[in-house]
């Protein structure tokens, strides 16, 4: 399997702190991949230097066998890269079909075209039915899927998707689940944070766990759960007698 993004040797420093040291990830073609760790583990920032929201400090991000180091957020989302925000950040005074429309707009610039990529992703995302409704009179786990919609109308090979799934009621949970998996199927690779272990773990292809900004361990879900490093750093002794 090739992979669709690499980093190599990736560093972030601000200032005396070091929020990534030395992460070398890759993720292939049409892989669901779960980022995990405890909070302060450099999961957020790795994710904006993918998204290119800011450069790294040393190494360097490759994406669909390019470069993309030094490439802005704009540019990273016109090659193929697309993310939510793990606090939503929906256009709240606009309705759900223009808040897509906005994502629509990075592919095509005709307003028509735009609006029919739009529908279509709101049928796609289950939201159709909600199209006229203002982005704020949304429930959390709509606007959750907004956040997805938007991304994915910009028609990206990568969709960095950023705790998803947390805060939802395992009901919600489990829509969301299918709704990526069924991400996946048309074709897009995914990498995911979450916190949610019982969720993540059995949706994922391979889990990434960051420690400290370093990749602690890696391999397949239920390899990782019973690592000790990553029960020691992570799960707890509580999740060890469970495994």
């Amino acid at each position: 399997m090739s992979a669709l993004l690499e980093t190599r040797g990736v560093w972030q420093r601000f200032g005396g702190l070091i929020a990534n040291s030395d992460v070398s990830i890759s993720v292939g073609r049409g892989e669901i991949v779960g980022l995990i760790g405890p909070n302060g583990a450099g999961k957020s920032t790795l994710f904006n230097l993918i998204a290119g929201v800011l450069p790294p400090t040393q190494g360097s991000i490759w994406f669909d066998g390019e470069n993309v180091t030094h490439m802005p957020a704009a540019e990273r989302c016109q090659r193929g890269v697309g993310r939510t925000f793990q606090v939503v950040k929906s256009f709240e005074t606009m309705t759900v079909i223009d808040n897509v429309i906005v994502g629509a707009l990075v592919r095509n610039t005709v307003m028509r075209e735009a609006r029919r990529k739009a529908h279509e992703v709101l049928e796609f995302t289950g939201l159709a039915a909600r199209a006229d409704v203002l982005a704020s009179d949304l429930v959390p786990a709509e606007k959750r899927r907004l956040e997805v919609a938007r991304a994915l109308a910009t028609e990206p090979k990568l969709l960095l998707l950023d705790e998803v799934l947390t805060g939802l009621t395992p009901t919600e949970a489990q829509t969301g689940v299918a709704l990526v998996r069924k991400v996946r199927d048309a074709g897009i690779t995914v990498l995911m944070v979450e916190h949610v272990m019982e969720i993540v773990m059995p949706l994922v292809d391979r889990a990434i766990v960051l420690d400290l900004g370093k990749v602690l361990v890696e391999g397949k879900p239920a390899d990782v759960v019973r690592d000790p490093k990553v029960i020691s750093a992570y799960l707890g002794d509580r999740h060890a007698q469970r495994a």
